[in-house]
């Protein structure tokens, strides 16, 4: 239910920024650039540029969805919480001995029960504390069956509304009391962005399981650049070997369509039994990741060289050399980049993976312990972390393209 009610939320919040940017961007000032004075715009590429206040507003929502579905203090506005307070309903039931008898149950969600419970006095009296978001089995007095709650009658499997919640009856006929959840995240599944940021805070200066943040995040970096750098030294030569000659591609080629589509975190296994559970079996997986990636990359920007420009070189006199090094080398350069790009966040897509077995630092061990002990903040903090250095490459790697290939896209 929570997650439809975001999925609604986004999609609303997505319609509506986009009409409300369009008008005040028309009321503003009207567009008149390049791409306004064409004709023909839908379909293409070259008048499709990214929409930085989109962008904006895009990590904007998201922050806001964020907040308003995990209660935080940081956003104007919440979404509904769980129930947490004092509640209650009355039960009949049939004892032991076959008498009815009548009773309250009084119920403290999310809070702590007082110690002298119900008020003296009170006949068949229970009382039940229940942690938020929780459920939990009431046991009446004497093993007491209950017939009815609030004065409506219930059986094994049927379940009622009361005050703040339901009561549901189990197949053995023990009641069952749900505090109504609202549409909160519980901090366990999607903790509050605060939560995240201190415990990035905490982090930062106490470190964790005996190593700094910045030793964690290093530790992954350097995996990834180590399994990406040799994927690229070994991927990129093959390729070009595969573009260029009929015997390495007919050789190579079924090696690269089988291996292509098999997942690195299948490869782990075997990894483990070849090259053992240390630093050098986890770079040799993202070693695998990274290879065939740079190797199809590198064997289509080869074959998508217009031969145009190959029959110009010979014609001019060029050898294969000359024409390896001026055209089949500058022109392949694009794809090999858009490999390179895709090589790298696959390789931290399984870096996680590889530091599953023995590792001692790095954000995905980090990441996978803090899981074991249902520490989301810090799996959340993780995760959120290798997503913006993941970025960050992937900007550095298309500012590297631009400068080093401003031919890209010119026939």
């Amino acid at each position: 239910m929570t997650g439809l009610a975001i999925l609604v939320a986004y999609a609303a919040l997505f319609a509506g920024a986009a009409l409300m940017v369009g008008l005040i961007r028309r009321r503003i000032r009207p567009r008149n650039d390049f791409t306004s004075l064409k004709t023909v715009t839908f379909g293409d590429e070259s008048a499709i540029t990214p929409d930085r206040a989109a962008s904006a507003i895009s990590i904007l929502v998201v922050f806001l969805l964020w907040g308003t579905f995990t209660g935080s203090r940081l956003v104007p506005f919440h979404v509904p919480g769980p129930f947490i307070g004092e509640t209650g309903f009355s039960y009949q039931a049939t004892g032991e001995d076959g008498q009815p008898i009548k009773g309250q149950v009084q119920v403290f969600a999310g809070i702590e029960a007082p110690v002298e419970g119900m008020q003296d006095g009170a006949d068949n009296a229970v009382v039940a504390a229940i942690p938020r978001g929780r459920d939990q089995l009431i046991q009446l007095p004497g093993d007491a069956l209950a017939t009815s709650v609030d004065g409506r009658a219930i059986a094994p499997g049927g379940s009622l509304r009361v005050d703040h919640g339901t009561v549901s009856m189990t197949a053995k006929g023990t009641l069952s009391f749900v505090a109504d959840k609202g549409l909160q995240m519980d901090p366990i599944w999607l903790p509050s962005p605060e939560a995240v940021a201190g415990r990035f805070v905490q982090i930062t200066q106490t470190g964790y399981q005996n190593f700094t943040l910045w030793e964690h995040l290093g530790a992954s970096l350097l995996r990834v650049l180590a399994g990406f750098a040799l994927g690229s030294l070994v991927g990129i030569p093959l390729g070009y070997a595969m573009g260029l000659s009929g015997w390495f591609r007919g050789w190579f080629d079924p090696i690269v369509e089988f291996m292509r589509p098999v997942p690195p975190l299948a490869l782990i296994p075997l990894v483990i039994i070849w090259f053992g559970i240390w630093e050098t079996g986890k770079v040799v997986l993202l070693f695998l990741a990274a290879l065939w990636v740079m190797t199809i990359a590198a064997r289509a920007g080869v074959s998508g060289v217009n031969i145009t420009k190959v029959h110009a070189a010979y014609s001019l006199g060029a050898s294969k050399w000359q024409l390896l090094r001026h055209v089949i080398l500058p022109n392949s350069l694009p794809e090999i980049f858009t490999g390179a790009r895709v090589a790298m966040g696959v390789c931290w897509g399984t870096v996680v993976a590889a530091e599953l077995v023995a590792a001692q630092k790095g954000a995905g061990m980090m990441i996978i312990a803090a899981s074991k002990f249902q520490l989301t903040d810090i799996v959340l903090m993780g995760i959120i972390l290798i997503g913006m250095i993941g970025y960050a490459i992937d900007v550095l790697m298309r500012l590297a393209e631009r400068k080093l290939v401003p031919w890209k896209g010119q026939s």
